[in-house]
């Protein structure tokens, strides 16, 4: 019998245009990583998934009537002050804290997973963009069965500080904090899973364009967009973790 988990994609910021008419928005494109994972698992479960676009809206979905969450990466920064962010880190330390369910964090999903804990987040010393390696740690080692990943990279904030009773999964030059975990409760990582060269090339255009990037850093991200990614397998490991911590 098929066991049905519900899980809340909490969509913390739109896609570039060029993406939203091709593959939809973040909570359209987790769902499809997800769903992979999914088959990859050739997993007894299956995910009801609800989308909550929470930017400057913070609305969520009551917390009882949700297995697990999904926290999404963003341009805004998981450190500011503006009031959508304060909320969303109180709501998911009142999940963590108080309702002790599963949330996964991408990106900004993963720093405001660590500032809803306490440990301090904040911009690095320069971007980490396309794909990227990543050495893992003994614990992300043990975690995933290798010694490292490559993911593509989109971010110049960064974890500072493990929170309390989580470990650090891996690290990079550019980031000492790869990925956070606590058994049944937290799953995190900076890097993008869900991000395919088309995303990727599609958000330094876009970035090329605006000024963010200049000449020399977008034709050297560019040559490594696509790049062989361990996306896939991490949408396996993400489906891993939420069927588990439901279990229990």
């Amino acid at each position: 019998m098929t066991r049905t988990l519900r899980v809340a994609i909490l969509e913390c910021d739109t896609p570039v245009a060029p993406v939203v008419e091709k593959v939809g928005n973040y909570g359209d494109i987790f769902e499809a990583l997800l769903k992979k994972g999914l088959r990859a698992a050739n997993s007894s479960v299956d995910f009801e998934i609800s989308k909550w676009n929470v930017v400057g809206n913070p609305v969520y979905p009551n917390p009882n009537d949700i297995d697990a969450f999904l926290l999404s990466g963003s341009k805004h920064d998981a450190h500011s002050d503006e009031t959508w962010i304060v909320s969303l880190t109180q709501y998911v330390c009142g999940i963590l804290r108080n309702h002790k369910k599963p949330v996964v964090g991408i990106c900004f999903g993963h720093q405001i997973i660590a500032r809803a804990l306490g440990a301090r987040v904040g911009r690095s010393d320069g971007w980490e963009i396309s794909v990227e390696e990543i050495t893992l740690t003994d614990a992300g080692k043990a975690l995933f069965g290798q010694d490292k990943l490559y993911l593509q990279q989109m971010h110049r904030d960064i974890v500072h500080e493990v929170p309390e009773g989580c470990v650090n999964l891996g690290y990079s030059p550019r980031c000492a904090i790869q990925g956070l975990h606590m058994p049944g409760r937290i799953w995190s990582v900076q890097a993008h899973p869900e991000f395919t060269e088309f995303i990727m090339s599609s958000v330094l255009k876009v970035r090329h364009e605006t000024g963010v990037f200049n000449d020399e850093q977008y034709a050297e991200a560019k040559s490594r967009a696509g790049k062989k990614t361990d996306g896939e397998n991490l949408a396996r490991e993400i489906v891993k973790f939420i069927t588990e911590a439901c279990a229990d």
